[in-house]
């Protein structure tokens, strides 16, 4: 399976729409198999897309995104795993271990939060809530 982790610096982009980056990882047996470091367009998101589907990328791996950026990623049937953060070898490694989405990759702010001093917590985050409701994102 072709992953694509979008990579700033050793760790996860933190923001996919702006990365110039992706590494390109073959995930087998729970394993990575190969990889490389490949440039993709930084400015338009239907080149970005583009991209991904001619490099074979079956999932990508990655931080924030904007909501059309990953619609149009999962309408070309790419498996989208966002809101992703950390080293890319500590990303790498759960993701080829299946421990992908997880509370310990979770982008600050994206996980469930925990109520204020006011007792009026928002609870949930994650699954079914914000942008990735109906995107099948950890499907």
């Amino acid at each position: 399976m072709t992953v694509a982790f979008a990579v700033w610096d050793n760790r996860i982009s933190p923001v996919f729409d702006t990365a110039g980056t992706v590494l390109l990882v073959e995930v087998e047996g729970g394993g990575v198999a190969g990889r490389r470091e490949v440039p993709i367009a930084a400015d338009l998101p239907t080149a970005k897309v583009a991209r991904l589907k001619a490099l074979g990328v079956e999932a990508l791996v990655c931080g924030a995104i904007s909501r059309p950026l990953a619609e149009a990623i999962a309408a070309e049937g790419i498996r989208l795993v966002p809101f992703v953060a950390g080293t890319v070898e500590e990303v790498m490694a759960a993701y080829a271990q299946g421990l992908l989405p997880g509370p310990a990759f979770v982008m600050p702010g994206c996980g469930r939060r925990r109520r204020g001093r006011f007792g009026r917590g928002r609870g949930g985050g994650g699954r079914g809530r914000g942008m990735g409701r109906g995107l099948g994102f950890y499907s």
